[in-house]
């Protein structure tokens, strides 16, 4: 099973600049896009591919934060939000149960500029969401989650870690808890395939970075350990343009 991530940074803006073209030739079975930035209503007029479900999960905010799936399998079951209400206004995770395991669709929160927003993130979301996310394998299948994380877990993750601590998505808070969730039995299934530094899924629209390829990778696919033997591969694909974020996919065996 091919599955697909991409935060998008606004669906109606990436439409003009070849969203279609991509959703039609990547020949994924699930396309997971974060930050879309719409409801379902707001881009009823688009001749989406054909074969596939769409579903929407929207921030009750207009034009603000945002999921949506689109798969070609129909889902056993569909579960938005992750079950609490403080956390599920912002349109930000949809669960969708396959045959063998979860696949969730995450935009997880950002600490912005000043770190505003930092103790919600590390104190309040992060625990939530993994709480769910063992919840999900509570019912006897595996997890994979995939979509913009906010978060470079490691140095080698960023091209300038030292210039870059303290800032959102590179404190200690966020990169500890993303170990912790690692620990709590998931893998980062990009680093399972790619061990090597330069791998990046976001690059600062300013001085031409991504040109330079002066970026940070925090989109992933992280995967119950359970799964490990079924990752066939994992991929960045900073070729495809109309984001400031790239794709990045995951394929399964079987």
């Amino acid at each position: 099973m091919k599955l697909v991530s991409w935060n998008v940074n606004g669906i109606r803006a990436v439409l003009k600049k070849g969203l279609l073209d991509y959703l039609s030739t990547c020949d994924a079975d699930a396309i997971c896009l974060q930050e879309t930035k719409a409801h379902p209503g707001d881009v009823q007029h688009v001749p989406w591919p054909a074969g596939y479900q769409a579903i929407w999960n929207s921030a009750d905010k207009k034009g603000y934060s945002g999921t949506v799936i689109f798969t070609r399998r129909k889902p056993k079951s569909v579960t938005l939000g992750i079950g609490v209400a403080a956390h599920d206004t912002e349109g930000r995770t949809i669960a969708a149960e396959f045959a063998d395991f979860w696949l969730v669709n995450v935009y997880q929160p950002n600490s912005q500029r000043g770190l505003t927003r930092l103790d919600y993130r590390t104190q309040e979301w992060d625990p939530a969401f993994l709480a769910f996310l063992r919840k999900l394998e509570k019912t006897g299948k595996p997890v994979v989650f995939c979509g913009d994380l906010n978060v470079a877990h490691a140095e080698i993750d960023l091209a300038n870690p030292k210039t870059n601590r303290r800032n959102a998505g590179f404190t200690d808070e966020e990169r500890t808890n993303f170990s912790t969730l690692l620990a709590a039995g998931f893998v980062d299934t990009f680093r399972e395939f790619e061990p090597g530094p330069g791998h990046y899924s976001w690059w600062s629209q300013m001085a031409n970075c991504r040109a330079r390829n002066i970026g940070w990778r925090v989109d992933y696919f992280v995967a119950s350990a359970a799964l490990k033997p079924a990752l066939k591969r994992a991929w960045i694909s900073p070729e495809v343009m109309g984001s400031d974020h790239c794709p990045v996919g995951l394929e399964l065996k079987g």
